[in-house]
């Protein structure tokens, strides 16, 4: 390794290339890793284009809570496609090596879809707070226009911040040793590999997890703290069940893609773990990307509906 860490370093003994680690030194669980990565990936893509084909093409789903699904699934798509496929030909391949521009790009393309998934969950929990909390203010404060601009704010950050933390880790020296202990390159594990005083880098990492994916939190659990607090006050059993059905779909994503990001990316330095760390991170980049559509499309008829519709129209299924 060493040898070829010295054919990667140009005058100035920057690693210019990087190396993935192998998942493991067994061919025959490397090609079975790959077949089950390459179906979830594959099913994963699929569920969350036909859930934003099925918005997109129904009027009746033309709603603010749908629109901001779509959203979703644009970002799933684009999180699990800035990663996976590097995954699976490490998996079958020797060509695990990545440039340092490379590599730049795959981290400014995740954390980008990562930072605006948090504030775009953020925002559908702002919408079913108007909806529930606020019923005859909810069709002029959440009008097209305004749910645009709150996608357009959750893009926009994910694109600044990603682009600021992609710039200040690359600016940083890396003298080796040039293998990522992960499989792909995310902060941590890349900020591992530099040289000299990496603290304020660090720093930096942190500050912009509290404020990116702590406080969209906050703000969503303040929401259905409000939700709740109208939830049991309302007179009628079935208006506290449909109010509450409405809600679990999000509740549920909200809580598989901050259970893993939130342990990966807040807790101590010291109790990190590269073992843990690849599983949560392939959770939160394949698993959760997976699950969403099938949450969204088995507890909402709207959407099962729309699918049905969408897949008679395309005749991927036989309709009555």
């Amino acid at each position: 390794m060493n040898l070829n860490c010295s054919l990667w370093q140009d005058n100035s003994m920057s690693v210019k290339l990087f190396v993935f680690t192998k998942f493991s030194e067994v061919t025959e669980r490397c090609f079975l890793l790959f077949t089950l990565i390459l179906l979830m990936f594959l099913a994963s893509l699929t569920g969350n284009a036909l859930v934003a084909l099925a918005i997109w093409t129904n009027p009746v789903l033309h709603t603010p809570m749908y629109f901001f699904l779509a959203n979703l699934s644009l970002l799933e798509i684009g999180c699990t496609c800035s990663v996976i496929p590097k995954l699976l030909q490490s998996l079958v391949s020797e060509a695990r090596g990545i440039s340092q521009e490379g590599c730049a790009t795959q981290m400014f393309f995740f954390i980008l879809f990562g930072i605006s998934e948090c504030c775009l969950l953020a925002a559908m929990a702002f919408d079913r707070y108007m909806a529930i909390c606020s019923p005859l203010h909810y069709a002029t404060r959440m009008s097209r226009r305004a749910c645009a601009q709150l996608a357009m704010v959750s893009w926009g950050v994910g694109c600044m911040v990603s682009l600021g933390q992609t710039n200040y880790i690359f600016s940083l020296d890396f003298c080796g040793p040039c293998e990522i202990d992960h499989f792909f390159c995310d902060l941590p594990p890349i900020l591992a590999l530099a040289c000299g005083d990496i603290s304020h880098n660090e720093a930096a990492v942190f500050v912009v997890a509290i404020l990116c994916i702590s406080s969209p939190f906050l703000l969503i659990m303040a929401s259905y703290g409000r939700i709740l607090a109208a939830v049991l006050i309302m007179p009628s059993p079935e208006g506290r069940q449909k109010a509450l059905s409405t809600c679990s779909s999000h509740l549920l994503v909200v809580t598989l893609f901050y259970g893993s990001t939130s342990v990966t990316y807040l807790r101590p330095k010291a109790s990190h773990s590269p073992g843990i760390d690849k599983l949560l991170a392939f959770f939160y980049t394949v698993v959760t990307s997976l699950l969403n559509p099938i949450i969204y499309s088995l507890r909402n008829k709207d959407v099962k509906a729309a699918l049905q519709r969408t897949l008679c129209k395309k005749k991927v299924v036989t309709c009555r």
